[in-house]
């Protein structure tokens, strides 16, 4: 029986091109807009694009990080969705779903913000990285971050070492695109539909 891949509907961002990378990976990925839309899914991919406290009120109205902390199977956050995750954000002073003991800062120094286009990753570790190499460049679009943590399973360097993905459980977080990464991308996001 073919798994039931659903991702989180809540208006932000780049729901369409993850969609579209799940389809040429052979699965056509249903969303998620309410509580209830998440009880015959297998696995939640949580992306997102736009502003964290926004964003996280929106999900509150409905219950639905509630239903995410809740959610007993893998869920995959990307860019925002992924910092939606942490403890915190200096966003907005946005309070999180705590699933990663982490605080998100603002990117600040002598180089360009937002960060936005191919960097590398290096220090793959875990399932999610399977037969992705180190070294592998992918597509970032950010001016938040989550600093170096303890939850790391990819590290990439702009002004500094920064957690490029982490996983605490069956959550996993990516702060780049994968759906817009290239090979790398659909390989992880193959490795997600494989865990």
């Amino acid at each position: 029986m073919k798994q039931q891949i659903k991702i989180i509907d809540y208006k932000a961002g780049n729901i369409a091109s993850v969609r579209h990378a799940f389809r040429r990976l052979g699965l056509e990925a249903g969303l998620a807009a309410f509580p209830e839309d998440l009880e015959d899914a297998d696995k939640l991919i949580f992306p997102g694009v736009g502003h964290a406290r926004a964003a996280m009120n929106i999900l509150k109205e409905k219950d639905m990080d509630q239903a995410i902390k809740a959610f007993k199977g893998p869920v995959l956050g990307i860019c925002l969705g992924m910092q939606l995750m942490a403890d915190s954000s200096e966003e907005g002073d946005m309070q999180g779903m705590g699933l990663f003991p982490d605080k998100i800062k603002r990117f600040s120094g002598d180089f360009k913000v937002p960060h936005m286009g191919w960097n590398s990753l290096y220090g793959l570790e875990g399932p999610l990285f399977a037969n992705v190499p180190e070294a592998s460049h992918v597509y970032f679009v950010h001016s938040y971050y989550m600093p170096k943590s303890s939850r790391a399973i990819a590290l990439c360097q702009y002004g500094e070492a920064f957690t490029a993905a982490c996983s605490k459980d069956q959550f996993f977080g990516v702060q780049f695109h994968p759906e817009k990464s290239g090979k790398p991308g659909m390989q992880i996001l193959q490795n997600f539909i494989d865990l």
